[in-house]
């Protein structure tokens, strides 16, 4: 299936056996062009990769998804309105700018966040917020998480994930996350939160596919 400018990238979503997928997508990438990446399960992807001269793998990430809610988060988080989630750019801005999901672009529906001071000598800000992106029936989806690093280690982004999972599994009766594999730290705030991994893989052209 190709979709065009999904999570700001063409993307051509490839799911069978090996051998027929390889045909298939080669044949696909002559029509739809070299902007659409492969993604799938892990193991097709780095197959397509062997398989089709000018694909070249990205490293693995999860998709990460549950239906049960988590327990209540022990600090407070709150639906931010729109003044605050301007104020929540400046967290994208300066420590995680490559984010898909960030306030303004208008894909997400709406944001979660902790508002709290650093220290005493500081206002109140947005220190850790996740959003509600890209939800679907059926599915409600998770992105943007983003905490300010002088805020780490106190369990604000489990407590902001907690938070809006609970939600979306309500709604959707089901939540999903992506999350690249290297990111370990994530991927155990995730699994605490009830959540189960299965490793996916993307490709992109590199040179005329034959």
């Amino acid at each position: 299936m190709a979709s065009p400018d999904l999570s700001a990238r063409d993307r051509l979503a490839v799911r069978g056996s090996a051998d027929d997928a390889a045909r298939l997508v080669r044949r696909v990438l002559t029509e739809v062009g070299p902007t659409y990446r492969p993604v799938g399960q892990a193991s097709l992807i780095e197959s397509l990769a062997d398989a089709i001269p000018g694909l070249s793998l990205f490293p693995r990430f999860y998709w990460m998804e549950t239906s049960t809610v988590p327990a209540p988060p022990a600090v407070a988080v709150e639906w931010l309105d729109e003044v605050t989630v301007k104020e929540a750019t400046s967290l994208f801005d300066r420590f995680f700018p490559d984010s898909f999901a960030q306030p303004g672009d208008g894909g997400a529906h709406r944001w979660a966040g902790i508002v709290d001071s650093l220290d005493s000598r500081t206002p109140p800000e947005p220190l850790a917020v996740a959003a509600d992106v890209w939800s679907a029936a059926g599915c409600g989806f998770m992105a943007g998480v983003c905490t300010h690093p002088a805020a780490r280690g106190r369990g604000l982004a489990q407590a902001v994930c907690g938070f809006v999972l609970g939600e979306l599994v309500r709604r959707h009766g089901r939540a999903a996350l992506m999350v690249h594999g290297g990111n370990q730290s994530a991927i155990a705030v995730y699994e605490r939160l009830g959540m189960a991994k299965r490793p996916l893989a993307g490709a992109q052209v590199t040179a005329s596919p034959s």
